[in-house]
C-alpha cells in the first residue's frame, strides 16, 4: 500500500501532457511546445567549458558539503546582495538540487505537522503536491483576474489564522506570469511577521520581466527579515542548466541549520561539477543574462501580437516565461481542449485544472520556450481547432 497522501497526488502534468504531444503526426509542422518552462536556446560556451572541466576532475567525485560549496555560495550572496540592496551573507544560503528541493527541504524544516500552507489561486502544481505529501492542509486566496491575478492584501490578512504557518507565493508568478510590486510583497511580509507566519517567496524567473526597477524588492533591507523570510530560487532557467538541476534559498540562520538537517537525509549535497563551473560565472555572465531577457521580451510581443489577432483567445496575464491565456470553447473541459489541440495541431500548452479547480477557462503558455518563428505559426493552428 502506498502512502495515501502520495497515492492521492495527482499524475504529473508535464509528463501527462507531453504524452498527449507524442500522439501528434507532424501534419501541420514541428510540435509548438508550450508546456515546460524551460530554455529553449543553450548555456554559454564559458559555462560548459567550465562544466566539462570540473566534471572530468576526479577530486569532485566526492561528497561536498551539504549547504553547497562555499565559492558558489559567496558568489551568489554577493549578487544577491547587489540585487536587493542588503548585506546577505553565505552563510544564509544554501544551495540544492532544484528550485523543487528547495521549496521541499523548506517546507519540511519550518511547517509545523498538520498546519496549513496558504496560497494564491491560482498556484504551482508542485507547492501544491508537495504540502499535501507532508499532509498539510491548504487554503487558497483568489488572485483577481480583473487585479492582474494578484491576491488582495485584505483576504490573505482574513485568511491567515492560528492554524496557518507558512504563505507561499512566486514571483513572477507561475502559472500567470504576474510580477508582485513591492508594496504588496511588503505589506503581505509585515502581515506574516506580525503573525509569526513564514513567508516563503519563490522567485525562480526574477531575472526575466520587466519589473520596472532593477531591484525586485526591497524585503531583504529590513532589519528583521530573516525572522519571517525565507526566499527560493533557481540557476536553471538564468543560466540554462535545468538537467544539472541546482537551486538556492536565502534564509536565516536558523532555518538553514533546519534546510542542512533535512538535506543531509535528502540527497546529502546538490551536484558539485555544476556549481564548482557556475560559482565564477555568475559575475561574468550578467551581459549575456540580460541578452536573453530581451530576447524572451521580444518572444512576449511576438506572443501578445499573435493572440491578439486571433479569434476566440486573449490573454489576461502575462509576464516573465508565461501567459495565462482565456481560450475558446469553454463547454469542453480544458484537458480535454489541450489533448485535443496537441494531437491533432501539435501546439502544447498546459491546462488551467492543472492550477486549480476554478481555472479550467484559462491554459499556462510559456511562450519563452518558442522562438519567433514558432510563435507566428500559432494563429494558423489555433484558428483550425474544432470541436
Amino acid at each position: 500500500m502506498l502512502n495515501p497522501n502520495v497515492d492521492a497526488l495527482d499524475t504529473p502534468a508535464i509528463p501527462l501532457a507531453g504524452s498527449w504531444a507524442e500522439l501528434y503526426k507532424g501534419e501541420h509542422g514541428p510540435l509548438i511546445d508550450l508546456s515546460q518552462a524551460v530554455p529553449n536556446y543553450p548555456p554559454h560556451d564559458n559555462l560548459l567549458k567550465e562544466l566539462a572541466n570540473a566534471s572530468a576532475n576526479p577530486e569532485n567525485c566526492g561528497y561536498g558539503d551539504i549547504e553547497g560549496e562555499p565559492r558558489l555560495r559567496h558568489a551568489y550572496s554577493v549578487y544577491a546582495s547587489q540585487l536587493y540592496g542588503a548585506e546577505i551573507n553565505a552563510s544564509q544560503t544554501h544551495i540544492t538540487s532544484g528550485c523543487n528541493q528547495a521549496f521541499f527541504a523548506t517546507l519540511l524544516a519550518v511547517a509545523q505537522p498538520g498546519s496549513t500552507m496558504l496560497m494564491p489561486n491560482p498556484c504551482y502544481f508542485n507547492h501544491k503536491a508537495t504540502a499535501e505529501i507532508l499532509g498539510m492542509r491548504i487554503r487558497y486566496v483568489e488572485a483577481d483576474p480583473s487585479a492582474g491575478f494578484l491576491p488582495d492584501l485584505s483576504a490573505i490578512k482574513a485568511a491567515i489564522d492560528s492554524s496557518v504557518s507558512v504563505v507561499a507565493l512566486v514571483s513572477p508568478n507561475n502559472p500567470t506570469g504576474a510580477i508582485y510590486p513591492t508594496e504588496l510583497l511588503e505589506s503581505i511580509a509585515r502581515h506574516c511577521a506580525e503573525k509569526g507566519v513564514w513567508l516563503i517567496l519563490d522567485e525562480t524567473y526574477r531575472e526575466f520581466g520587466d519589473r520596472g526597477s532593477p531591484c525586485p524588492h526591497r524585503l531583504f533591507q529590513q532589519v528583521n527579515w530573516s525572522d519571517y523570510l525565507i526566499q527560493l530560487y533557481s540557476f536553471s532557467k538564468t543560466y540554462c542548466i535545468p538537467g544539472h538541476r541546482l537551486g538556492a534559498v536565502i534564509a536565516g540562520d536558523n532555518v538553514i541549520g533546519g534546510v542542512t538537517k533535512v538535506m543531509d537525509n535528502m540527497q546529502i549535497c546538490a551536484p558539485r561539477p555544476v556549481q564548482i563551473a557556475l560559482a565564477d560565472q555568475i559575475p561574468r555572465l550578467g551581459d549575456w543574462v540580460m541578452a536573453n531577457n530581451i530576447m524572451i521580451a521580444q518572444r512576449a510581443k511576438a506572443f501578445t501580437e499573435v493572440i491578439n489577432q486571433t479569434q476566440g483567445w486573449a490573454i489576461r496575464s502575462l509576464g516573465a516565461y508565461f501567459a495565462y491565456v482565456e481560450r475558446p470553447f469553454l463547454d469542453v473541459d480544458s484537458i480535454t481542449f489541450v489533448r485535443k489541440l496537441a494531437s491533432e495541431l501539435g501546439v502544447l500548452p498546459l491546462p488551467g485544472q492543472f492550477f486549480g479547480e476554478t481555472q479550467d477557462q484559462y491554459l499556462r503558455m510559456a511562450f519563452a520556450n518558442a522562438d519567433l518563428d514558432a510563435i507566428e505559426l500559432l494563429p494558423k493552428r489555433l484558428d483550425k481547432l474544432r470541436f
